[in-house]
């Protein structure tokens, strides 16, 4: 892979090519085109790709009647990609935060209501909860809360809470929005679930900055023939070296005077597994309606030229294979760091730690970020290894 080996504009330039192809692939190529210039840090460019992914998700005709005969009567990809709900989640939660990287804060709640009108919609088709994505909610939040929006923020941490509790920075979040939002009834009901859990920014000095590190891990889980039947797509999962980061803020001394630990906020792999996994009994249900049809006009065929019916049948059947296609550059997980920290210019270190805490290769280093005060950093690291 270009992108693992650090070939970007040799990865950008074979996306792009596949991108501007009208076909029915084009959704999913301008997914991987966007978060390949995102990973390039072209985030200006990534964004407009990203718009036009997002506005060909929409489009109600999108999936044509011919697509889906030819999809019946031979491969399901045939099939226009349409993209899991997920996956059209993030495609919103990428332009907001590629704004808020850009310091486009009004451009990030642009897209923040495009999440929550979406969030809406799969509500109201009365979708399962694994077709969210805690990621878009919780980035919601954190812009919210850059905004000062303090209950929209506690809003949307609670939204996220209820989705996915088992997020590690969430108690910490809702009792801080609790409290910015002077929930006094939600703080109280907070503090008494999370026993033990304390809310360091109520000593922080309001003139301090904070620091959000949003870390995207390795690589998704990639679709391939299941062992059983090759009919059936099954997932398998992309190991990384790297587990998690560590951040260190110099602030001009040869000892850091600022560290963080990533934690979990989304993880990508378990998402698209449940995903995959509860689309069984429909594809399941889907092939055999395929195999009734085939047959029927292999039978038709047959009427007319007896070898003509049979070569008919046998292709149509050899043609009958899974659908393999997916959103492969997404990664396998996304987290988090936050650092309250005095306003100033600091010298940033990126580690990348294993599962055992060990230092990887995966390293990066920023020679000067601002953290102005009163106010949130916005950056993003992407391991590939």
């Amino acid at each position: 892979m270009m992108l693992k080996s650090q070939q970007y504009d040799e990865a950008v330039a074979e996306l792009g090519r596949l991108a501007a192809q009208p076909d029915g692939d084009q959704l999913l190529n301008l997914m991987e085109y966007g978060t390949a210039l995102r990973i390039s840090g072209r985030y200006q460019d990534s964004n407009q790709v990203f718009m036009q992914a997002d506005k060909l998700a929409d489009e109600v005709d999108y999936q044509s009647v011919s697509r889906n005969v030819m999809a019946t009567l031979g491969s399901e990809e045939m099939l226009q990609y349409k993209g899991e709900s997920y996956e059209n989640l993030l495609v919103n939660a990428y332009l907001a935060l590629n704004f808020m990287q850009m310091g486009q804060r009004d451009s990030a709640m642009v897209e923040v209501r495009r999440i929550n009108d979406k969030i809406n919609r799969i509500r109201n088709n009365g979708r399962e909860n694994y077709e969210y994505s805690p990621f878009a909610i919780y980035l919601s939040a954190l812009i919210y809360e850059t905004n000062k929006q303090y209950d929209d923020a506690y809003i949307a941490y609670e939204r996220t809470y209820k989705l996915d509790p088992s997020i590690p920075a969430l108690p910490r979040d809702l009792l801080r929005s609790a409290r910015l939002a002077r929930r006094t009834d939600a703080l109280n009901r907070w503090k008494a679930q999370f026993v033990g859990v304390t809310d360091p920014s109520e000593s922080v000095d309001r003139s301090w900055g904070e620091l959000i590190l949003v870390y995207e891990q390795g690589w998704g889980p990639r679709k391939a023939f299941s062992y059983q039947d090759s009919r059936y797509p099954m997932l398998v999962p992309s190991r990384s070296e790297t587990y998690g980061v560590e951040v260190a803020l110099y602030g001009g001394r040869l000892t850091p005077d600022y560290r963080g630990k990533s934690s979990m906020v989304y993880d990508l792999e378990n998402a698209a597994i449940t995903t995959l996994n509860a689309d069984y009994s429909w594809m399941v249900a889907r092939k055999v309606g395929a195999f009734v049809a085939k047959k029927v006009v292999a039978d038709q065929i047959r009427q007319k030229d007896q070898t003509l019916g049979l070569l008919a049948d046998i292709a149509m059947q050899v043609s009958d294979r899974a659908d393999l296609r997916n959103w492969s550059l997404l990664p396998q997980s996304i987290q988090i760091v936050r650092i309250p920290v005095p306003p100033g210019t600091y010298r940033m270190t990126i580690q990348g730690v294993d599962v055992t805490g060990q230092p990887t290769i995966d390293r990066k280093e920023e020679p000067e970020i601002l953290i102005r005060g009163g106010q949130k950093t916005f950056y993003a690291w992407r391991s590939l290894r």
